[in-house]
Parts: structure tokens; sequence; C-alpha cells
């Protein structure tokens, strides 16, 4: 009988072991998690999830940030301008490693140059004939050696507006979106006037167009050598009488300021 009893024991204790963990979690729970307790590491280190970075996987995982941070960055243009006196100037600076001397192109009175430059603090120094200068006029620091420099900020705020206007440019030069010729057959045939659309007879002469010099005859208080102020509608115009004897007269009245030029044609027939 005690071996019944510890048998019955056993196999109870088997079953709440089936039914609960070794932390008397029951099967399907979800277990609690206290975020200062110790066993919370346990719990991040199962089959599902990764061991955390090591110092130095963290360290090259921070600079391939980096890496792809500078490889998104835009450079702007930024224009140097040195108004002193000066024959030769040429540009250096931390942007360069201090590396080579860029030179300004003078205009008027003026040296200037534009360089592309990332976005942040730069330190630059002029070379003027010959020797190294700064701007007085422009924002100076001390370095590290005790130089004076001048120092510029790039920032992208101060060009918002020239890369709204590019952007607008893209959209404007895009035609992707503009609409396609409308649809159906083209041809290349002749256009064939039809019959109603021609003229039977020449059109109708407009009434202002009668009243001409060759169809007016002159008064005989006119001077003969003056003719009548013509309307201006009458300029520009070839005129022609009907054929007498053989002759056809040919008419055409100019105007040059406030005088008028009429000039006749005899052509034999």
């Amino acid at each position: 009988m005690g071996n019944t009893s510890s048998e019955r024991a056993a196999m109870g204790h088997g079953e709440k072991a089936q039914r609960r963990d070794s932390r008397g979690i029951k099967e399907g729970e979800r277990p609690k998690i206290l975020m200062d307790s110790p066993e919370d590491a346990d719990i991040f280190h199962g089959e599902d999830m990764k061991a955390p970075l090591g110092k130095e996987e963290f360290l090259a995982w921070q600079q391939d940030l980096e890496a792809d941070d500078k490889g998104l960055a835009v450079d702007r243009p930024t224009v140097f301008r040195w108004t002193g006196d000066g024959k030769e100037v040429y540009l250096s600076g931390s942007f360069n490693n201090w590396a080579n001397k860029i030179p300004l192109i003078r205009s008027q009175n003026t040296f200037v140059a534009i360089v592309d430059l990332p976005e942040g603090e730069h330190q630059y120094k002029f070379y003027v004939d010959g020797q190294w200068t700064h701007d007085p006029k422009e924002p100076v620091v001390t370095s590290q050696l005790g130089t004076v420099n001048n120092i510029i900020q790039v920032k992208k705020t101060d060009f918002e507006v020239f890369d709204a206007l590019m952007v607008d440019s893209q959209k404007s030069s895009d035609v992707s979106d503009l609409s396609s010729s409308p649809p159906g057959p083209y041809h290349q045939d002749a256009y064939v006037p039809k019959q109603d659309e021609k003229f039977k007879s020449p059109p109708i002469l407009p009434p202002h167009l009668l009243q001409v010099i060759l169809n007016k005859d002159t008064g005989i208080s006119c001077d003969p050598a003056l003719l009548p102020e013509p309307n201006h509608v009458m300029l520009n115009h070839l005129y022609a009488l009907s054929i007498k004897d053989g002759v056809m007269v040919l008419s055409a009245t100019h105007r040059y300021k406030k005088k008028y030029v009429t000039t006749l044609l005899y052509k034999p027939i």
C-alpha cells in the first residue's frame, strides 16, 4: 500500500511537472517580465533572439552608420569673396585639409570663388600675393596652433529656397504627366477644297476703299500740285484704273510721318 501511495504521489508530481515549468508557469501562459529582475536576461537568450552585440561589433555598426550618413550628405555651393587689395588671391581651408590652393577669379574690384562644401563648420584662409591672411570683415577663430583663421558655417537651412527651386524645375521638366496625342489615325493627305468653298467671283470691295485718288477729280480750287489728304485705310494698297487707249494706270499711296506720297505707274498694254 505504501508503494501505491508513493506511486500516486510520483504520478501526481509528474502531471504537475508537465503542466508547469521549473519557474511555476503553466503551459501556454506567457511569463511575466520584471524589468529589474535578473531573470530578464534569460528571456532574451532564447533560440529566436540574437545575442546582444559586443563592444567591437557595436563600434563597427556605429561606423557603418556614420559612413552611410556621410554618403548621403550633399555638398552646398559656397561663395568666398576677397574685397581687399591684391593681384593673385588663392583660398585654402580645412575642407581640403589645407593641401592645395584654390584660385579666386577677379570680378571688378573683388575676387570670387565658389566651392562645394559639406554641411558644418569650416576654417579657411586667403593666400594673397604670397602671404597668408584672413578677412577681418568675416568671422574668425583661433586654431590650436594659435593662428587666426576665418570660419564659415554651412547650414542646410540656408539652401532650402534653392532646393525648393530645384524640385520645381525638375517637376516642370518632367513631361511624363503631360497628356499624349489624341487617339486615332493620322494622315498626311493634302487638303482638297470643296466646290462650295470656291468663290465664283472676287469678293466685293469694301466701300471705304472706293474713295481713292484715281477715282476722284481734282477740284478747281485745289492746287494741282497738291492732292487731298487720303484716308488711312487707303494706304499701302495697289490700285488700278480700267485700261484706256492701251494704257494701264497703277497707283499706291504711302505715308512718312505726316507726309503722304502717291505714286502713279503708267504701263502700255
